[in-house]
């Protein structure tokens, strides 16, 4: 055990500790955090519209504005998922650089627009008989569809921006003059470079090679590939292998993994939810809310092994560490768990700790690829969702419950012998204290 202790505290937690304080990567986090609230809002909405009664339904279906109307908080929050994401990323990055996050934010969301493509369409005819033709901005890609793309001009303008200010060439206003009115004037020269770099990239874009627009590139080069890599069967399993060995070494893996492939399931989740939304099947598997279906306590599923300790441990210690754990444990807080146990850098535990998210992550995948559980259907849930409510939501049928029971029953197997070897060392360490104690006590008497 020892052994296995110094290779995760040598090789593992240096390179997870650099991962996790790359400011980049923070913003990412960060910025995309800005957009839940909103999700979750427009998921309930989305709920709303799709409740599985066949009397409603076909309520709803009678009356198609009414199922219109009730959509559009779910179109107000999901459809402009990229211009909120790009601005919170922006914020975050230029907090991070102790410039201001504000201008930045700004200067980044501007930016994105001049980097979105417009589409022209005919609104009617002169009196020649020639078209009329109004351009306007491709408002998808405000959507997920434009997350990507978001993310990269919001590091680009920012970096751009605090270079600039930290060389100091900014317009320069007496002290005498209002402090926001000199802040605004300091954006003016580092604000007109990120967005004169992102135009110029557009214009290259689009007047060299076939690729149409920025949006394009991005994703050809960077979207299409992660989504491949990372909601594959095997992809997946890599993915939350490395969050787990990374909450193993006391690094908080969901956040860490979570800024690089958040973008990416929620954009999955998003196209999801607008099949659902247009009356048609959903498509992709692993979406934002997959983890949810997974992770039924927290990181590593731990909720079965939080239930075994309150039924079945023999240690006072881990008994009384599981009553208390329970709770939180139902809303999928693990940490007392993680650190109280400890799971953190303990041999014994880590074990069970990776193996049963991967086992649950290929019973769930295989389970729906072949139709037997429903898929996500775009509803995004507070991470607190309790288990089978959950399933139930993320799926919209009841096999997404079912689903999540059958994860808790492998859980619990597959945590209970390691648990038992656990269990009988910390019973053992009691058991010496108290001898340990009585003889301190008669010695004492005597």
């Amino acid at each position: 055990m020892s052994k296995i202790n110094s290779v995760l505290e040598r090789y593992i937690m240096p390179f997870a500790g650099r991962v996790a304080e790359q400011r980049h990567l923070q913003a990412l986090r960060d910025g995309m955090v800005l957009t839940m609230p909103l999700i979750i809002i427009g998921s309930l909405f989305l709920i709303l519209a799709n409740l599985p009664f066949q009397a409603y339904t076909d309520f709803l279906a009678d009356h198609p504005h009414l199922r219109t109307s009730i959509l559009y908080p779910y179109r107000g929050t999901f459809e402009i998922m990229a211009l909120v994401a790009t601005f919170g990323i922006a914020y975050r990055l230029a907090e991070s650089y102790k410039v201001d996050p504000l201008a930045s934010g700004a200067v980044s969301l501007a930016a994105f627009f001049v980097g979105t493509p417009f589409v022209s369409y005919t609104i009617g005819q002169n009196p020649d008989g020639t078209n009329i033709i109004e351009t306007a901005y491709q408002t998808g890609m405000f959507t997920s569809k434009g997350l990507f793309v978001g993310m990269v001009i919001a590091i680009l303008a920012t970096e751009i921006y605090r270079i600039i200010i930290q060389k100091d060439i900014v317009i320069k206003l007496p002290e005498t003059v209002p402090p926001a009115v000199a802040r605004s004037f300091s954006a003016l020269i580092p604000g007109f470079a990120a967005i004169m770099a992102v135009w110029i990239l557009r214009l290259l874009v689009e007047n060299i090679g076939d690729f149409g627009n920025l949006h394009n590139v991005v994703t050809l080069l960077l979207q299409q590939p992660l989504t491949q890599i990372g909601t594959s069967l095997v992809g997946t399993l890599i993915t939350f292998l490395i969050i787990t060995l990374m909450w193993s070494t006391g690094l908080h893996g969901a956040t860490i993994v979570g800024s690089v492939m958040t973008p990416v399931w929620l954009t999955l989740s998003n196209e999801n939810a607008a099949s659902l939304a247009a009356g048609e099947p959903v498509k992709h598997i692993v979406t934002n809310e997959f983890n949810d279906i997974i992770l039924i306590g927290g990181s590593g599923t731990t909720l079965a092994l939080v239930l075994t300790m309150v039924l079945l441990a023999r240690s006072q210690q881990l008994k009384q560490l599981g009553r208390l754990s329970i709770g939180p444990g139902v809303f999928n807080i693990n940490e007392p768990i993680i650190f109280g146990m400890p799971i953190v850098l303990n041999p014994i535990m880590i074990i069970p700790f990776i193996l049963t998210p991967a086992i649950s992550v290929i019973i769930t995948y295989l389970s729906m690829d072949m139709g037997l559980v429903a898929k996500p259907i775009g509803i995004v849930t507070p991470f607190t969702m309790p288990p089978i409510i959950g399933g139930y939501l993320i799926t919209g049928s009841i096999s997404g419950s079912i689903l999540q029971l059958v994860i808790i029953a492998v859980s619990f197997f597959i945590y209970f012998p390691f648990f038992k070897i656990w269990d009988n060392q910390k019973l053992k360490e009691e058991n010496t204290t108290n001898i340990t104690s009585k003889m301190e006590d008669q010695q004492s008497v005597i």
